[in-house]
């Protein structure tokens, strides 16, 4: 678009030229001022190219710049989705395993179902939830006269777990002999363990603020 304008213009130029000269007779010019005429017009044509091709040269940086740009917010914002899911503030779908832990006599201890938390996450689930709790590096679990409290909610059995990850590294991690199932089992527990092609991860942890800790200054 911007040759196209430059070359009409050129041509309105040369018009311009041509018919001036014209009204003064090219005819009756002398062989050096036709030369000179000549000389004026190609300068002038080589000028408007110039003009052309940096324009263009501009018009490619900014394009760029603005891809350049583009591509960085994108970048931002996909990490925010993925840091988002892992601390457990947006809910998430995908792959991977439900698991329901049910008590027969006694009490499962909290620590057996933390342990089962950390198994989860050696194994590769991006994001877990127990119950309605959406659970973080954060949580914990702790036994009290009532129950096991979760991040300080009480929880009752069955415990229904759902986590996304790759389910054919999840599963088999859960049963190792003497892994985290098997805790399960030792404490009087049974446990039902289903590969899912889509699990929803609903529940969001609320975020807490760090009590001490605080950005470090700029070094700049």
């Amino acid at each position: 678009m911007l040759s196209a304008l430059l070359c009409a213009l050129l041509g309105f130029a040369l018009v311009v030229q041509v018919q001036q000269n014209r009204d003064g007779g090219l005819s009756t010019l002398r062989q050096d001022e036709l030369v000179r005429i000549l000389d004026e017009t190609t300068q002038r044509s080589d000028e408007l190219e110039q003009q052309a091709a940096s324009l263009r040269a501009q018009r490619a940086e900014l394009a760029s710049g603005n891809d350049t740009e583009r591509a960085a917010r994108e970048a931002a914002e996909e990490r925010a989705i993925v840091q988002g899911i892992l601390a457990g503030q947006l809910p998430a779908e995908g792959p991977g395993v439900e698991l329901v832990i049910r008590e027969t006599n006694d009490q499962i201890p909290a620590l057996v179902l933390y342990n089962l938390l950390e198994e989860l996450r050696n194994a590769g689930a991006e994001a877990v939830q127990l119950g309605e709790l959406r659970l973080t590096t954060s949580s914990y679990f702790i036994d009290t006269v009532d129950g096991i409290v979760v991040d300080g909610t009480l929880v009752e059995p069955p415990y229904r777990w759902r986590a996304i990850g790759n389910p054919d590294t999840i599963s088999p991690a859960l049963n190792m002999p003497g892994g985290a199932l098997a805790s399960v089992r030792n404490a009087g527990g049974t446990t039902d363990l289903r590969s899912v092609d889509l699990v929803q991860v609903d529940a969001t942890a609320s975020l807490v603020p760090p009590e001490h800790a605080s950005p470090a200054p700029d070094p700049g």
